[in-house]
């Protein structure tokens, strides 16, 4: 893995209250496209800017890369120019649903040295709690933020996940993981010798993240090493694994993604497939 050195960020993944002066950044989307600026448009976070998950945090499909590349770092730093982040600033991203959608910006920006957080809960626990919402379309002054390098040692490719010695995780649901369904990649099942950890068991029933030793216990008793071996992570295409990848930091475990994850896998017949509910 590279050896380049980034800052870690000192704000935690996941915040309960948005620290003063933070970006807030709305990141509902839908596959689709059934969420997106409309969804937001019709009631946001107060001062809530709006990233287009397709658009902004990834690069074209291809069945090469998958889905939902990584756009590259210059693409990625115009984005967030666009929506007025600088170097400097603090991101608190959030979704209506269980983080899901938002960890995508916040796995991004941590993965650079950025300081950035999901916000538990998101819009639901917001409305509960009295917050108000706004209608306005929030259009900041650009931003000033330069690109980074997504770097080996927050990605892995293809080959690291078939023939290396890492604990490879599949955070898609476990009917995908067994092969019973597909609905959306060219083939069914899993990378042969991944583990099963569905994200949508890193949250409670209100869409709050566990608490640390919850999800340590977690993933510990799905067979995830605790003790600092390499852990990779891959979903559909590389939008849900961050969650996993967000939860793991908050149990103390370090992961790197897969970018093209199964869509990218499974595209490739030379590549192959598992069935049933083990590795």
């Amino acid at each position: 893995m590279s050896t380049v050195e980034r800052p870690r960020p000192v704000i935690a993944p996941v915040v309960r209250t948005v620290p003063d002066g933070a970006r807030l950044v709305d990141i509902r989307w839908a596959l689709d496209g059934s969420k997106g600026r409309g969804t937001y448009l019709a009631g946001h976070l107060p001062g809530a800017v709006y990233v287009d998950l397709g658009a902004d945090l990834a690069a074209a499909p291809s069945p090469e890369r998958g889905r939902h590349p990584l756009p590259d770092p210059e693409a990625f730093a115009r984005g967030m120019e666009r929506a007025g982040i600088s170097d400097g600033d603090i991101v608190i991203a959030y979704d209506d649903a269980d983080g899901s959608q938002a960890s995508r910006l916040v796995w991004m920006l941590r993965a650079l040295g950025r300081e950035a957080a999901l916000l538990d809960g998101g819009l639901r626990a917001w409305t509960a709690s009295g917050g108000a919402l706004e209608t306005d379309d929030v259009r900041p002054e650009p931003g000033s933020f330069t690109p980074r390098p997504w770097g080996a040692d927050v990605i892995a490719q293809p080959d690291e996940a078939a023939d290396g010695p890492s604990t490879v995780i599949d955070a898609r649901a476990a009917e995908r993981y067994r092969g019973e369904t597909e609905p959306i990649d060219p083939r069914a099942g899993h990378i042969p010798g991944a583990i099963s950890v569905p994200y949508s068991g890193n949250v409670d029933a209100d869409g709050r993240f566990l608490a640390a030793a919850d999800l340590r216990r977690r993933f510990a008793a799905a067979g995830v090493p605790v003790d600092g071996s390499d852990v990779i992570v891959y979903c559909g295409s590389g939008v849900t694994a961050t969650h996993d990848l967000l939860a793991l930091e908050l149990a103390g475990i370090r992961g790197r993604l897969l970018p093209g994850s199964w869509s990218q896998w499974s595209a490739d017949p030379s590549r192959a497939v598992a069935t049933g509910p083990m590795p």
